[in-house]
């Protein structure tokens, strides 16, 4: 990403590509963003375009997206955190009338779309926010972002069972990023571990724990890159500074600014 201020919109008579400016406005995602041009489904000045880098002037150009014009006058970038609790989908609607990570928001924050996913069971840190800019560094394992979770597990984890997350597995056709896995502690039949994951695919811990032979128990995600869950409770929601923005993005918010890295999960972890 390009060394700019966190919330700062292209200045008048400043050119962008037109890709950025509809996940900016939090449309879309920066590769969805790109899919609806070259589908068609994008005018700049009442004419189809279907080149995700071509350029537009905020302010002097009408873009549009499935005939809706981009508001140049789109509110200033934000990003929330949420608590979700467990039995809650990671969606803005469910058909079979499920609670979702809408339900947490007033509808004035409507615009705002989860970063990524948590299963329904799962609890623990989500990132929503109105800029698919950022939602993209975030989520893309190429960023390196970095997700951890606190998992318990049935059974205990032999060295060679380590050594195995260690080095990436086959799933879903691909060879993934190795887990980083910590065992914190164990209680009988069951194992508590601290996973760090760098990128994320449906279901996945579960997927690497049970080909491994072992089921999870139960996920609690408390730390995506410089955001820490803290003290919030299942349903908490707060508002992030421009600093966290900043270091979410990649970009120093001032010269001294350093995000900080958690390097203990919560003293609270469940039994």
């Amino acid at each position: 990403m390009s060394a700019r201020s966190v919330d700062r919109p292209a200045m008048p008579g400043e050119a962008i590509r037109a890709h950025k400016a509809i996940a900016r406005a939090g449309l879309a995602s920066l590769r969805e963003a790109e899919q609806l041009i070259r589908q068609g489904h994008v005018r700049i000045n009442g004419q189809v375009v279907r080149t995700p880098g071509c350029s537009v002037v905020p302010g002097r150009d009408a873009l549009e997206v499935n005939g809706v014009a981009l508001d140049w006058g789109a509110p200033r970038r934000e990003a929330w955190a949420l608590y979700k609790p467990r039995a809650c989908v990671t969606t803005l609607s469910d058909p079979q009338g499920r609670p979702t990570v809408r339900d947490f928001f007033p509808r004035a924050k409507s615009r705002l779309f989860p970063i990524g996913r948590l299963d329904y069971d799962a609890e623990g840190l989500i990132l929503l926010t109105n800029d698919g800019e950022l939602a993209q560094h975030i989520a893309h394992p190429s960023h390196g972002v970095e997700k951890t979770y606190l998992v318990k597990i049935k059974g205990l984890l032999e060295p060679e069972e380590l050594r195995r997350l260690a080095q990436g597995q086959t799933m879903e056709g691909r060879h993934r990023r190795p887990a980083r896995v910590r065992v914190l502690h164990t209680i009988n039949d069951k194992t508590w571990l601290e996973v760090i994951l760098r990128e994320g695919i449906h279901h996945h811990i579960k997927q690497m724990f049970r080909k491994i032979g072992h089921r999870v128990l139960k996920i609690k995600r408390y730390q995506i890159g410089p955001v820490v869950l803290g003290d919030m409770q299942p349903g908490d929601v707060r508002r992030h500074s421009d600093e966290e923005l900043a270091a979410l993005s990649g970009e120093p918010a001032h010269p001294h600014a350093r995000p900080r890295r958690r390097t203990q999960p919560p003293a609270d972890t469940p039994q």
